[in-house]
């Protein structure tokens, strides 16, 4: 039976890791016996719909494994939302056309919950229209949100970051704190979900009392009990550290840093919630203020990551490319915890139709009472997913990362706007 190619897609906001899912995807692939090259999209899914196809067999083992420690998307990614096959039928189609003119049976879509729920309707999709398409959704989101996986691949390398990040910091609040700044907010991501600000919360020891504040979107900002909270804070500490989440909202939903506008998967484009949380005590409480907003540097930070996270973003690319070489359909590789005090993990298949569009919040109970900090359950289950440093190699003081041919296939159809 002759073998048919593979497409791969990265989706969405990237990880420090998630080339590394890309570069077990590949190998994994060039192993097999049943699937022929691998065409990587560029730009993630517009490669598809433009036949933009990069042709992953003239890059050499080397530069695919240096993806491994090389951050952001070596393929290119993209937002941009395929919607219900009723309003976006001809693009789905057009998908299945690319495919079948270049003899492509397999569809691995790296990215969060979006990107599963795509990844579910091609699959339907490509029945229906008797060119049937293997459909395997690879999990990664620095959010953490996706359901029945207990961690997504990217996570635990920025929650890594953002501990390491904090901690530094709040050494640096607290030695000047006596004559300079009272107050410092960090912002992370998290639009609905608390993961990430859960995370800096592992800054926190017998020794360091920072952070002192912690802001989920799970929790209603009540802005009489933070002003109150940072008061004590500094009265007792003589400083206060904040981290909140960007998706920090009021009791009406609201978010406290909404710029009014949306961005191109129909979600509120937010325009900064450390300066109006600082700008807000400063004005009731006088202190004066520093804030950061690590934005896209605690999603790439390679430099930083973790080496757990790093191992579970191979295997569910490994994992991935096996489930097609099965025979297997609309589903997703997921990590399983292991039951022992001892952290383990494993993978384990689960069906699409169970992950699209279920977004994971954090449980009310990795929450503090007060609704400002994390429990031990919460550390329980953040700390394993930070261990282990796994460091890029060096060369003149600065981290080295691949450089790829990104040569494109050559187009059969005719051209298609999107």
């Amino acid at each position: 039976m002759a073998r048919k190619n593979a497409f791969y897609a990265q989706s969405g906001g990237v990880t420090a890791v998630i080339n590394a899912t890309a570069a077990a995807v590949i190998e994994q692939a060039r192993a097999s016996k049943v699937i022929g090259k691998v065409y990587a999209g560029r730009n993630g899914i517009l490669g598809a719909l433009t036949e933009d196809l990069i042709d992953t067999s003239r890059e050499t083992p080397a530069s695919i494994r240096a993806l491994k420690h090389t951050p952001g998307g070596a393929f290119g990614s993209c937002r941009y939302k395929l919607k219900d096959l009723e309003s976006s039928r001809r693009e789905y189609e057009r998908l299945i056309e690319v495919f079948r003119a270049h003899n492509i049976g397999y569809f691995f879509y790296n990215g969060g919950g979006d990107s599963a729920d795509t990844c579910l309707k091609i699959s339907r999709l490509s029945q229906d229209m008797g060119y049937p398409i293997h459909a395997i959704h690879v999990p990664k989101t620095v959010d953490n949100d996706l359901p029945l996986t207990d961690v997504c691949p990217g996570f635990g390398s920025v929650a890594k970051y953002t501990a390491v990040s904090l901690r530094e910091a709040a050494l640096d609040v607290m030695s000047m704190c006596s004559t300079s700044t009272r107050v410092f907010v960090m912002e992370v991501m998290g639009r609905h979900a608390g993961w990430i600000a859960a995370a800096a919360g592992l800054a926190q020891d017998e020794h360091n009392s920072a952070p002192h504040i912690i802001l989920f979107p799970e929790i209603p900002f009540d802005r009489e009990k933070l002003l109150k909270k940072v008061e004590q804070t500094v009265k007792k500490h003589g400083y206060c550290v904040i981290a909140v989440s960007e998706g920090t909202r009021y009791e009406d939903g609201t978010f406290l840093a909404d710029a009014g506008t949306t961005d191109a998967f129909g979600h509120r484009q937010l325009g900064g919630v450390a300066p109006v949380l600082a700008q807000m005590i400063k004005a009731e409480l006088g202190y004066k203020y520093h804030w950061a907003v690590p934005d896209y540097l605690q999603r790439s930070a390679r430099h930083i990551a973790s080496q757990v996270d790093l191992e579970q973003a191979e295997a569910v690319g490994r994992a991935a490319v096996r489930f097609a070489e099965a025979g297997r359909n609309a589903v997703m590789p997921a990590i399983v915890r292991g039951k022992s005090k001892r952290y383990s993990w494993k993978i384990a298949e689960v069906s699409l139709e169970r992950v699209a569009n279920v977004e994971k919040k954090l449980p009310r109970n990795f929450i503090s009472r007060d609704g400002f900090g994390i429990t031990p359950k919460a550390r329980e289950y953040l700390a394993p997913l930070i261990q282990g440093e796994a460091f890029p190699p060096y060369r003149n003081g600065l981290p080295v990362q691949a450089r790829l041919k990104l040569q494109s296939v050559k187009k059969k159809l005719e051209p298609f706007e999107v």
